[in-house]
């Protein structure tokens, strides 16, 4: 409030009253009398203390104390008992008794200062003070010393208090507490720089009933001289502006941080994570119990749906119950918000004393009970929904105060998303799961018999959010008690990528049947990948990005302990001699499959019984925890370890490469672990044979004799009938050297003849009066398996039947 000298001109200026020293007033003119109602009788002699609705404020006691000028404006106490604030200006003079007498003087020359003109004489004065009186700015003014000596309607309403109880007063004496006692600093800094100070706040306010936003002004107020005379404090409600930012900051939050990952509980979690606190004191997601597990469209929904409690948030406190987990799958009752809500397919909103929430809130799993004990003023049910499908629902509950149309299209905004994040998450499980069942139906159910290696096998699928992969692995028996050892892994994620890995796998087993070499069977893997990326693309381009993989492709011959092995861009293996030496085998690495053009190439080498060997995929050594150790390195250690059983060696590494087994790696993992055996000389005989029809009868000898030796004489019938056939086919179709070989192993009985033709022999059907054509349809028949080998200086024809002890 103003309280400086000047206030007025001269010139303005209209005597209203005079008081002499002893506060006596001893003239009262006309237009006092308009001003306060009083007649000069009625004023004329009593004491002028008596017109004053108000302390007079410090300035004006000072100034009647020094005998000095003052101007500002005073509260005075209206005939009709209503208060009314008139401008003045106090003039000090010599009264008739010697002592100083006051001439008091108006601007305001028309009527009471509160009130309208009523035509159109008003003056510049009284415009003002109506100005200030009846703005929507909650606007005071303070003297000099800090004190209230002025507020306008507005901030009457804003302080909920009697004018006349806080003039004179400071705003901490008036509102004591925050926010108040830091704004009566902000003044008096105000008042020490002359600087406009502006704050912008949130609390309640005296006279209000709900928080509300405010921008606070706090201006100097000068005289004509420029002196800082008092402070002016303007208070704006700026609380649409700041629910709006709020809103806007909450929707662009939910935006950002709900849907951070496939995971349907992890995304409703997100859900109350970002909404408790800033728009509820309790948040609720409960969801329906096919959509948990990625089942198909779920279907609409009625009030009785089985729910279950997916994810819930309080900010009410840590009691028991304030945070509850999952619940079991349960029907909402008919009346509830939930239930209403997943009805109509709109939200519902209640109030806190609605009867029917008072039941509803009586059912212990529906809110905690630390939510109860505080009071709940109003619920907001939601329903999730995405693709005209509903999904579940999510509630709100605010403990005080209640939501309204606004806070609906904000909680509407914000389960629309979340709703589409939920599908989201539950489409991808749904196709993970598919992609995932094919996978392990495309993979080996259990590992073959064989004798070559002892062999035990890990496969993790990758975690959600990066998606089932295409890796695969096997072991493939092959003729002459060899086996195939395959690793490999298809680029890409998803139902493709696991259909290609089951091409390619199939792929594999077909051309492991034609005994090639290890590079030439990549070629051929290389082709069939550029052929099924031409089928995908519009134009003959192999993309490697979509349809190419990589593979190691590894062949074990117990009988020599030869081990030939290429690699088409995959990790190479890792062979841990018997006395503990690990090293990773020198294989050239040749280019993924998909590029073409590339030869592939071999590397051979001999492996001592017991030797062990790891094939793997690049899941493995690069994992999240391999930054500044390999993962090869890691590998090659834990292999190097005291002999221990495969499985629990292949345990070890993953232990050791993957130690939290609870979050899946980043990507699939494939891990097949072999330990060699061999074939010694018992196990093994052969014998080289002359190219004469004569010999058949001493190669059926011979291999009846071996025969007798192993205790097979049950297989002699079936043996010398195979041998006879194609020892005969040797002479009579191809060229010396020929080589007969029976090989027992620990489940069959092989027997190979090779010779030096190159030429591959067919099984064919004989007609009645053929004399020839039914020796390999005969050793079909009798065997389980037979086939021809290539080698580097002919062929090998070869049969397989089973031991009865296997």
């Amino acid at each position: 409030m103003d309280d400086h000298t000047d206030t007025f001109p001269d010139a303005t200026a209209v005597p209203v009253a005079a008081v002499d020293g002893r506060g006596t007033v001893t003239l009262w003119s006309p237009l006092a009398q308009r001003l306060l109602g009083y007649a000069s009788d009625e004023i004329v002699g009593r004491p002028a203390s008596g017109l004053l609705a108000a302390p007079l404020p410090a300035s004006a006691r000072t100034a009647l104390t020094r005998a000095a000028r003052w101007s500002g404006s005073l509260a005075a106490r209206h005939r009709d008992g209503s208060t009314v604030r008139i401008p003045l200006r106090a003039c000090p003079g010599p009264d008739g008794d010697g002592g100083v007498g006051w001439l008091v003087l108006t601007a305001a020359r028309d009527g009471p200062a509160n009130a309208p003109e009523t035509g159109p004489a008003a003056g510049p004065a009284p415009l003002k003070e109506w100005a200030y009186l009846q703005s929507p700015i909650a606007t005071s003014v303070y003297d000099g010393e800090l004190r209230l000596v002025s507020v306008n309607d507005e901030m009457l309403g804003v302080a909920g208090r009697p004018e006349a109880e806080m003039l004179g007063l400071r705003l901490a004496d008036i509102h004591p507490g925050p926010p108040f006692d830091e704004f009566g600093r902000m003044m008096a800094d105000v008042l020490r720089t002359g600087r406009t100070v502006r704050t912008d706040a949130v609390f309640r306010a005296p006279g209000e009933v709900r928080e509300r936003a405010w921008a606070s002004f706090f201006t100097p107020l000068r005289d004509p001289a420029g002196q800082v005379r008092g402070v002016a404090l303007a208070a704006l409600d700026r609380t649409e502006e700041h629910r709006a930012r709020q809103r806007l900051a909450l929707v662009n939050e939910a935006g950002a941080r709900i849907g951070t990952t496939l995971d349907v509980a992890r995304t409703a979690q997100e859900l109350a994570e970002v909404t408790a606190g800033p728009f509820a004191d309790f948040v609720a997601v409960d969801l329906c119990e096919a959509v948990l597990h990625g089942e198909g469209e779920a279907a609409r929904v009625d009030g009785s749906v089985a729910l279950r409690r997916v994810a819930a948030r309080s900010v009410l406190g840590e009691g028991p119950g304030a945070d509850p987990g999952p619940a079991e799958a349960r029907p909402s009752p008919p009346h509830s918000p939930p239930a209403r809500a997943l009805a109509s397919g709109r939200p519902s909103l209640h109030s806190g004393d609605d009867p029917g929430i008072q039941a509803w809130l009586s059912d212990t799993s529906a809110v905690p009970a630390a939510v109860r004990e505080r009071g709940v003023g109003s619920v907001l049910a939601v329903p999730l929904s995405a693709r005209g499908t509903t999904l579940g629902v999510a509630v709100f509950v605010r403990g005080q105060g209640a939501y309204d149309g606004d806070d609906m299209l904000l909680a509407s905004e914000i389960a629309a998303r979340a709703g589409a994040c939920v599908d989201n998450a539950r489409r991808y499980a749904q196709e993970r799961a598919a992609a995932l069942t094919l996978q392990r139906s495309l993979l080996p159910s259990r590992l073959p018999d064989q004798g070559a290696v002892e062999v035990t096998s890990r496969y993790l699928p990758a975690d959600a959010q990066a998606g089932i992969g295409g890796d695969w692995f096997d072991v493939i028996p092959l003729s002459g008690a060899r086996v195939a050892l395959v690793v490999g892994d298809v680029i890409g994620r998803g139902l493709q990528a696991s259909a290609v890995m089951g091409r390619l796998r199939a792929a594999v087993r077909t051309l492991a049947d034609l005994d090639l070499p290890p590079d030439e069977l990549l070629t051929h893997l290389d082709d069939l990948v550029i052929q099924l990326a031409q089928g995908q693309e519009p134009k003959p381009a192999a993309t490697v990005r979509e349809t190419g993989a990589t593979c190691l492709y590894v062949v074990y011959d117990p009988v020599s302990r030869r081990c030939a092995m290429a690699r088409a861009g995959h990790p190479a293996p890792v062979i841990v001699l018997p006395d503990g030496t690990a090293s990773s085998a020198h294989v050239p690495s040749g280019p993924p499959l998909g590029l073409g053009g590339l030869p592939f190439e071999a590397f051979e080498t001999e492996l001592p019984e017991g030797s062990l060997l790891a094939l793997y995929t690049d899941g493995l050594v690069e994992g999240r925890d391999h930054v500044s150790d390999p993962g090869t390195v890691r590998l090659r250690e834990v292999l190097t370890a005291p002999p221990a059983s495969l499985e629990q060696t292949c345990d070890d590494v993953l232990d050791a490469l993957l130690p939290d087994r609870t979050v899946r790696p980043a990507d699939d993992v494939a891990l097949l672990l072999a330990r060699t055996r061999a074939l010694d000389a018992d196990h093994v005989h052969s014998w080289s044979l002359p190219a004469d029809r004569a010999t058949v009868a001493d190669a059926r000898k011979h291999a009846s004799e071996q025969l007798t030796a192993w205790g097979l004489e049950e297989l002699g019938f079936t043996t010398e009938l195979v041998v006879s056939e194609l020892v005969t086919n040797a002479i009579r179709h191809a060229h010396a050297p020929i080589r007969l070989r029976l090989i027992r192993d620990a489940s069959s009985l092989i027997c190979e003849v090779s010779d030096a033709s190159s030429t591959s022999p067919r099984m064919r059907r004989a007609r009645v009066f053929d004399e020839g054509g039914r020796g390999l349809l005969l050793v079909a028949q009798l065997t389980d398996r037979w086939g021809t080998r290539f080698t580097a200086d002919g062929k090998t024809i070869w049969a397989e039947q089973p031991l009865a002890a296997a």
